[in-house]
């Protein structure tokens, strides 16, 4: 297929649909879940990425990066960042000692935004090692998080599929980049990225 043959409404339609469906997911448990059982469950676990606007740039900027630089870290960041976050998370239920959450989380919605601003090329054993350890302070978040009376697994379940949606949100948003206006809006898409994380950065630095 030529690239005439693949207009930029192609990629912009998908991105927007999955987007659209994750907002529909994300407001459903909120209004529908009051449950003293299902607060501490899946539901409780898939709506809380959702939620947390730090937690939701980070994941979809993972998906963006990894689109940007292409085989194979588009597939290798959305695998690594959950399976990392995973293990977070039971450190978190645990309750194990970890470095500042907060600013960790804010660091990598910085980090992960000029990244996709300047188009960072990374090596892929480097690109997995920054991603993998902004998944062990989200997941470490999201299992300090978990109710008393919640379900581990069904929590756990819930958060790594959110987060794998979210990525593949920024995944189908990225493919924008093969074309150079949907490649500048990203870039740009990123600078605010970036912007967002140095004010979570300036908060989470004022509440240590």
């Amino acid at each position: 297929m030529s690239r005439g043959d693949r207009p930029l409404n192609g990629f912009s339609r998908p991105a927007a649909v999955v987007l659209g469906l994750l907002a529909l997911i994300a407001a459903g448990p909120a209004a529908a879940h009051t449950g003293a059982a299902l607060e501490g469950g899946f539901v409780a676990g898939f709506a809380h990425p959702l939620r947390g606007f730090d937690h939701l740039l980070a994941m979809v900027a993972v998906g963006i990066w990894g689109a940007f630089l292409g085989r194979p870290l588009i597939l290798l960041l959305p695998m690594v960042f959950p399976t990392v976050m995973a293990v977070g998370g039971v450190g978190g239920m645990a309750g194990l000692p970890f470095p500042p959450v907060e600013l960790g989380i804010a660091l990598s919605v910085l980090v992960l935004g000029l990244a996709i601003a300047f188009a960072q090329r990374a090596p892929v054993w480097a690109a997995c090692l920054m991603v993998g350890l902004f998944g062990l302070f989200h997941g470490f978040a999201h299992g300090q998080e978990l109710p008393v009376a919640g379900d581990p697994l069904a929590y756990s379940l819930g958060f790594v599929l959110a987060t794998g949606l979210l990525h593949l949100a920024g995944i189908a948003l990225g493919l924008l980049s093969r074309y150079p206006p949907g490649r500048l809006a990203l870039r740009g898409a990123g600078a605010a990225i970036a912007a967002a994380g140095g004010w979570f950065v300036v908060q989470a630095l004022a509440a240590a």
